[in-house]
This record gives structure tokens, sequence and C-alpha cells, in this order.
């Protein structure tokens, strides 16, 4: 199993744990991203993996219907990207990426990882769940904020994060580099 695959799985595993538990209701709640349900949520996941892979030649079938069943779709979608991921020359494709010369895995991880991590909180919060976040989970939304640099604010990624009190913990501080208040 590739790396990429590897952090895909470990990632995906919590994400879809909460999915699962959202209730059938649950779906329209409001989530953290503004404008955006519990439901959107997955299919932004969903929608902008399939982008980035296809653009790569990476032949995932047809989507699913995120709407019908947000928690299936996404299952479908994770088997298919994990299927794709642990072929060694999908992540090893080169190409110019925003930021310079990169690869299919290395781009993968930075940013699509690093989203499915930010955006279970996000779904976890729209249903009142605990999103769980781990330390190297916090160590991953740290990194990916600090390799961004200003480009995470672009219109579309993050609004710039709310003012965190002093003390607050680590998830708190983390998560308000991303735009959400805890």
């Amino acid at each position: 199993m590739t790396r990429t695959a590897t952090q895909f799985a470990a990632a995906d595993r919590p994400l879809t744990e909460i999915l699962d538990t959202v209730p059938a209701g649950g779906w329209s709640r409001p989530s953290p991203c503004e404008d955006w349900s519990a439901a959107d949520v997955v299919d932004h996941l969903i929608s902008t993996q399939r982008d980035f892979l296809t653009t790569h030649g990476v032949e995932l079938g047809e989507a699913r219907d995120v709407a019908a069943d947000p928690a299936a779709a996404w299952r479908e979608h994770a088997r298919r990207v994990a299927a794709a991921l642990a072929d060694d020359a999908v992540p090893a494709r080169e190409f110019d990426g925003f930021f310079g010369p990169t690869t299919v895995g290395a781009a993968f991880e930075q940013f699509y990882v690093w989203d499915m991590v930010v955006h279970r909180w996000d779904v976890a919060r729209a249903v009142g769940a605990d999103a769980g976040l781990t330390a190297d989970e916090l160590d991953r939304i740290e990194a990916g904020a600090d390799s961004f640099g200003e480009a995470l604010y672009m219109d579309g990624i993050c609004r710039p994060g709310p003012d965190v009190p002093e003390g607050a913990d680590r998830e708190v501080r983390a998560l308000a580099r991303v735009g959400r208040a805890v």
C-alpha cells in the first residue's frame, strides 16, 4: 500500500464513523462552512477529490447521488479512491501544482486528506457530535495551514479565523487557523 493510500485510510476511518452516525434529518443541518449543510460538506469532499483525481487520469466511475444518502455516497467514493491510491503509479504521477512541481500523492495528502480531517470536524459540529481529533490530526491541520500560507485564505478555501482566547486549548487554536470557531 502506498503512503498516500495509508494516509487516506487513516483519515477515512474516523470520517466514515462520523458520517455513519448522522441521523437522516441531520444532513440538512447547517455546518460551520458558510451556507453549507452537513450533506453539502460531503458533496464538497467527493466532488473536489473526484475533480482532482480524474484530472490526473484516475477513473473513478460514475458518482453516486450524494443527496440520496451522503454516508453511502462517501463510502462508495472512498472505496474507489482507496483502490486508485493503492496503485503505486497513481500517487507517483508528476505535475506542476499551485505551489510548483509535485506528485498526485503529495498534493492529495497535503490538501485532500487534510480537507477530510477539517471537514470531519465540520460535519460533527453540524450534528452535535465529537470529531475526536487526535494530536496527529491537529499536527496535520497545523502543518497544512503552514504549507498553504496566505493561499489558505483565498476565496473558497478558508476564511480568517476568529480571535482565540488566552489559554485556549490546541484544538481551539488549530481550528481557528482554518476559520472555525469552537
